[in-house]
């Protein structure tokens, strides 16, 4: 129950159990200046203070209908009937009795019992009269009608109110499983892409350099020395991505500060090989700062594309051409290798596509900041790869 219906139930007993007390302090007034001297008053006084004893004591038994709780009403009914038969004045305690009948018993139970409160107040409140006077006959059930309506009515609202609450507070828990679910999806979906940019890619340049050593090992021994040497180098730069991806993720070229141009050199410099050749182009210059995710997910972009071309394309040269424009930055990959038909498969190549992330993971990126990808190729023609992340206007 909520803090506030818990406070305006408390403050209902209160005022209940106060007006008890006072129409049992003035029935036992009224009482005592007419029948002071009455051979009924010892009785009277008697029952009234049991009563009010009795009625103490139901605060402690708490609300469920327990078999004590059950005993203690049937206790407080008892002797209240007993001074109604003795001193028919009593007879207006009931309309409390009413609201501690309605407490304790279940609606079933509550309604007969206050029937029959009633209905003994009613021909209390007869004898008194002496005749059957009309106000007497209709007052008394329309005030217990009226409170048994309002009772009951105000039980089935917070009892619905209570029945939304847990089915809200059971929703939120659900939505908030399914956002924890979608999160460690998407961490995991991100990680892989890390992974697939950094460690993979090193280890799969190691592999090619490797192989190429091994066969030229006898032929040419420098030029096997030399893929050593560079396979050696990559391991070393790979070691130092997979500490920093521990570390925090951060991309190692930008974690050496200088920025994104500086980095994207750095990845030129690693790829270009006897075989292939990697330049870097810059049209406008990138804001200072350039939002640190926009930074991270072009240096993985560029990183991934040179993987694609270095492992499918067969080329001799490839650009990394950064243009900044006021609303957009655009990293552009060209190369001059074999090409393919971009309409054949989400992939640039379906060995690719088998074995990796490739263009998904690219696309992936580029789509949580907003951003697009454009590809054109043809087979025997190169390719043209084109990733624009929008920015803030400068």
């Amino acid at each position: 129950m909520a803090a506030p219906e818990r406070d305006d139930t408390r403050a209902l007993t209160v005022v209940m159990h106060t007006a008890f007390f006072v129409l049992l302090s003035a029935s036992v007034a009224r009482y005592l200046a007419r029948h002071a001297g009455g051979p009924h008053t010892p009785w009277v006084i008697a029952l009234s203070v049991l009563l009010a004893v009795l009625y103490v004591l139901g605060p402690a038994l708490g609300t469920r209908p327990a078999p004590r709780r059950l005993a203690w009403l049937g206790l407080v009914v008892a002797a209240w009937v007993l001074l109604v038969v003795l001193a028919p004045s009593f007879a207006w305690c009931a309309v409390p009795l009413f609201y501690t009948g309605l407490r304790t018993l279940p609606p079933r139970a509550a309604i007969p019992l206050v029937a029959l409160l009633t209905a003994l107040a009613v021909a209390a409140q007869l004898s008194l009269a002496g005749w059957p006077d009309p106000n007497v006959l209709l007052a008394p059930p329309a005030v217990a009608a009226v409170a048994t309506t309002v009772f009951v009515v105000m039980q089935r609202q917070a009892a619905r109110r209570d029945a939304l609450i847990a089915d809200l507070v059971r929703t939120r828990r659900e939505l908030a499983a399914t956002e924890r679910r979608e999160g460690t999806l998407a961490e995991r979906e991100r990680l892989a892409r890390e992974i697939h940019d950094t460690l993979a890619q090193g280890l799969s340049s190691q592999r090619m350099l490797l192989q190429a050593a091994d066969r030229l090992w006898d032929s040419a021994p420098g030029t096997a020395r030399d893929h050593v040497r560079t396979a050696a180098a990559i391991a070393e730069r790979s070691l130092a991505e997979a500490r920093r991806f521990v570390h925090d993720l951060t991309p190692a070229d930008l974690a050496e500060g200088g920025g994104l141009l500086r980095a994207l050199h750095a990845v030129a410099e690693r790829e270009t090989t006897p075989d292939l050749t990697v330049r870097v182009h810059t049209e406008g210059s990138p804001p200072d700062p350039l939002p640190a995710p926009v930074e991270s997910a072009l240096l993985r972009i560029a990183q991934g594309a040179l993987a694609n071309v270095r492992e499918h394309a067969a080329a001799t040269s490839a650009t990394l051409t950064l243009t900044c424009l006021d609303d957009q930055i655009v990293l552009d990959v060209t190369d001059d290798g074999r090409g393919f038909d971009p309409n054949a498969s989400a992939d640039p190549a379906s060995a690719a596509g088998r074995r990796g992330h490739g263009l998904p993971a690219i696309r992936a990126r580029l789509r949580q900041l907003g951003g697009t990808l454009t590809i054109e190729s043809a087979p025997g023609e190169g390719t043209a790869l084109s990733a624009a992340i929008p920015l803030e206007p400068r």
